[in-house]
């Protein structure tokens, strides 16, 4: 099998190395194909792997970085001033062909402008989308969603161009024939949704390449009816938003009722199974790692504040995308549209 090198953002996220440490040592047991780049401060990051380093001498390395953008620095100054930090030199090993991607646990908006600013976005496309996967009971057990918070104005071109990179991306990782692509919507008739998201329908029912299936509510998103959900950054993050905080909900009322009294704590033994199925079921490690999708390299961000096992699947994440050779995939498909039709800007 062909190797694999990934250059991982060690200094970023809520708790930096103390996540992505074990997550790389356990990469690099269970896949022997995987070499890995820890960027970050020299002496923590020796410190912390020192036996790893011994083991894995051939496949992990360390690259020093002086400095580390914080969760809530300004994606601006960010992309100005720490040039020398841990998620900068990250992408720029991508960049010079060191590495094949780069995950990064760190700063999303500061993430996606330097990533925007040093790959550079595909020809053809307009402007990188964040497309992750959310639980649905499909075939596959979930839905990638795109664009979750990257672009809060889309025009119907853009969402055109997600639609493409997302179907790929679905295609690709997912084995997916065909994946089915939906636009989200106030609701499923034709006259409904904005000047955007109709002008978008128009499109895509016109793209050969898109298996399009029409609009989708937002009921729809865990339902079988879409394997990709399309929509601006703007709805896409609400609705990530809103799901999240629904989900926390219910487990806290959840667990209230059935600690409520010894009457619910009995019932609660007979439940536990189920319970446990539904917990693992909707594990946010099983879904991490979101894609940043249209950049001439390969960027994969983790959610901030992960788990060694979540940092691991955006490591795997990165590593399906490098053995696909999505941005290769999302080029070749953006120019073919380019050249049929004349909608895509």
């Amino acid at each position: 099998m062909k190797s694999v090198t990934i250059a991982v953002d060690a200094m970023g996220g809520d708790f930096g190395c103390k996540i992505t440490v074990p997550a790389v040592i356990h990469a690099l047991g269970k896949h022997s194909h995987l070499h890995v780049i820890m960027v970050g401060r020299k002496d923590v990051l020796e410190r912390r792997m020192r036996p790893a380093l011994k083991k894995y001498k051939k496949r992990l390395l360390i690259h020093h970085a002086e400095e580390v953008v914080e969760m809530d620095e300004l994606p601006s100054k960010a992309l100005r001033y720490k040039k020398k930090s841990s998620m900068r030199l990250a992408i720029n090993l991508v960049k010079a062909g060191a590495a094949d991607a780069c995950v990064s646990a760190g700063n999303t908006g500061a993430l996606m402008v330097t990533a925007s600013f040093v790959l550079k976005t595909l020809p053809g496309v307009g402007r990188p989308a964040i497309v992750a996967m959310i639980p649905a009971r499909n075939k596959v057990g979930y839905v990638r969603m795109l664009d979750l918070g990257a672009n809060v104005d889309c025009s119907a071109q853009q969402l055109q161009q997600f639609a493409v990179m997302g179907s790929i991306i679905a295609e690709a990782a997912d084995g997916i024939e065909q994946p089915r692509v939906a636009l989200l919507n106030i609701g499923t008739e034709e006259i409904k949704g904005n000047d955007q998201v109709k002008g978008a329908a128009d499109l895509l029912a016109n793209t050969p390449s898109v298996n399009y299936v029409g609009f989708a509510e937002g009921g729809d998103i865990f339902a079988d009816v879409a394997d990709v959900i399309v929509s601006d950054g703007f709805v896409g993050n609400v609705a990530l938003k809103t799901m999240e905080g629904t989900a926390k909900l219910i487990r806290d009322e959840a667990k209230a009722a059935l600690t409520r009294s010894l009457i619910t704590k009995m019932g609660a033994l007979f439940l536990l199974p189920v319970l446990r199925s539904i917990k693992k079921r909707m594990n946010p490690a099983r879904y991490n790692g979101a894609s940043l999708l249209g950049l001439t390299g390969i960027v994969i961000k983790s959610h901030g504040n992960t788990t060694p096992p979540g940092f691991l699947k955006a490591i795997e994440r990165a590593m399906a995308e490098v053995e696909h050779n999505v941005p290769q995939m999302i080029h070749d498909r953006v120019h073919h549209l380019l050249e049929t039709t004349d909608t895509v800007s």
